[in-house]
């Protein structure tokens, strides 16, 4: 097997074929695909890792994935909206701990005063730091006057998760109406590209009825529209969902994290220059997730500034780490994290995509 595998690593391109068998690698195997990936990080990356400090702004919204905590059919989420006061002085400490970027996170809503929020929070954050902090969205299917307006305030960067690229699996996850419709987020994705963002998409590992080359497949289509940065990990259950009905199915979750290493590494060196997120799924599963997903091919990581009388609400998972710590915890906490991995912090810089850079300039 493992002459194989090297033989497929020592290659410049990748079939389907090819991806579904690193991401089918046992243990001896995977470490020559581990050793790949961080050898192609250091190359194309560099040792850096860049933080964007997160605030989840609320946990209200508007769809009912069938998979997520904070999903609207949820009747015993806490219902929440972080101040204006807080997300600022959230912004401000970023800011004057040298974080580099923030990131704004919430359930999916629209409306016309939200949309107004959240384009005067962007004004002020912009303005409070003097347009050195780098601002990221993850605010879900706008209109494209929306995702025009909130550009135009400052935000340059957009995550919109795909969560599964097969269209079929798709429906298995969410409701079949319009509210969550593929092609939907689909088109999400090339408006936010032809604003201009730097455009972030993701997936969710080991979910019920997925298979490893259904995996293959999403790695194929982060390389097919060419996205410049990538948030995934392991789907990680919540009893207060639909999906929940299917946990006697699911990998353990042991399994379900070493697949995300695996993709993790895989797409690090399919897609060399990106930008990949050590998500905090993976530290949810193994205390030391984090560290690993770095080693492996992470470059970029979230301290959580959400004020703490929040967290417990923001729950998309259950087995969140991290909830009960203040952002001075939280920052200490993974600046030990980095180090531990052998990377450095790229303190004071956006740490903006070399994918998008280059594709930039062609």
């Amino acid at each position: 097997m493992s002459v194989n595998i090297q033989t497929i690593l020592d290659q410049a391109s990748f079939s389907r074929e090819d991806l579904a068998l690193l991401l089918k690698t046992g243990e001896e195997e995977r470490k020559l695909l581990f050793a790949k990936a961080a050898e192609v990080k250091e190359d194309y990356v560099g040792k850096k890792v860049y933080y964007r400090g997160l605030v989840e702004y609320s946990n209200l919204c508007g769809k009912n994935c069938l998979y997520c905590g904070i999903r609207a059919g949820n009747k015993k989420a806490r219902r929440y909206e972080v101040t204006e006061e807080e997300v600022l002085e959230a912004a401000r400490y970023a800011w004057e701990n040298k974080f580099g970027s923030v990131v704004i996170q919430a359930g999916e809503r629209s409306g016309k005063d939200y949309v107004r929020r959240i384009e005067r929070l962007l004004r002020q954050i912009k303005q409070m730091s003097n347009g050195e902090l780098g601002i990221t969205l993850s605010l879900g299917e706008q209109s494209e006057e929306t995702y025009r307006r909130w550009f135009e305030a400052g935000a340059h960067r957009y995550l919109l998760r795909i969560e599964v690229s097969n269209p079929d699996l798709y429906h298995k996850y969410h409701p079949r109406n319009k509210a969550h419709n593929y092609q939907a987020r689909l088109d999400s994705l090339f408006l936010l590209r032809k604003l201009g963002y730097q455009v972030g998409t993701g997936v969710m590992i080991g979910l019920p009825f997925q298979s490893v080359e259904d995996l293959a497949d999403d790695l194929m289509f982060f390389k097919e529209y060419d996205i410049d940065m990538v948030g995934m990990g392991p789907y990680i259950e919540h009893e207060d969902t639909p999906m929940y009905q299917y946990r006697d199915q699911l990998l353990p979750k042991m399994e379900r994290f070493y697949l995300s290493l695996k993709m993790v590494a895989t797409l690090r060196i399919l897609m060399k220059d990106i930008n990949i997120a050590a998500t905090t799924a993976m530290q949810a599963i193994d205390p030391m997730g984090r560290e690993k997903s770095i080693k492996v091919g992470a470059n970029i990581i979230m301290p959580n500034l959400t004020p703490s009388r929040y967290r417990e609400d923001y729950l998309l998972y259950e087995d969140k780490p991290c909830t009960d710590e203040d952002a001075e915890e939280c920052k200490r906490c993974l600046e030990a994290r980095i180090h531990m991995a052998g990377a450095e912090i790229g303190y004071g810089e956006w740490g903006d995509s070399k994918h998008f850079a280059r594709r930039k300039k062609q």
